[in-house]
């Protein structure tokens, strides 16, 4: 399984406003671009936050009735941030991989770590080998 992760380093205003903080964190991880003119990778990460947050997944249909877009749009973006390690899909639909934010946050770096720790790894035994 091949798992895309993305950082972008983006400086945060001081705003207290959630919406800010939650679109901060989402073009952080990459998610957000300006392709997306109607926000729609946002406003499906926001849904599917909420429904997290009662541990209730979430189908593509509900998500495309909920917020008025195509399912073919919803799938697109659900792909993308299965892709990013973000949601996860279960019997009953989408949700994200851990249940709050701070913890999906924290898995994230887990990931980050396993990865650099496999291409020191590699890096090493590359300059083993050229001597």
């Amino acid at each position: 399984m091949s798992q895309r992760i993305t950082i972008l380093k983006i400086r945060k205003d001081n705003k207290p406003n959630i919406n800010e903080e939650l679109q901060w964190l989402g073009s952080s991880l990459g998610l957000f671009n300006l392709r997306d003119r109607d926000s729609s990778c946002f406003r499906l990460f926001i849904t599917l936050v909420k429904s997290s947050k009662h541990n209730e997944p979430v189908s593509s249909d509900e998500i495309a009735r909920r917020l008025n877009l195509t399912r073919g749009t919803v799938v697109h973006h659900l792909h993308k941030l299965m892709d990013a390690g973000i949601v996860v899909k279960e019997k009953e639909g989408y949700i994200l991989r851990e249940g709050n934010i701070e913890r999906l946050i924290e898995q994230i770096h887990r990931d980050m770590e396993d990865v650099f720790r496999e291409m020191e790894k590699v890096a090493k035994e590359i300059d083993e080998d050229l001597g």
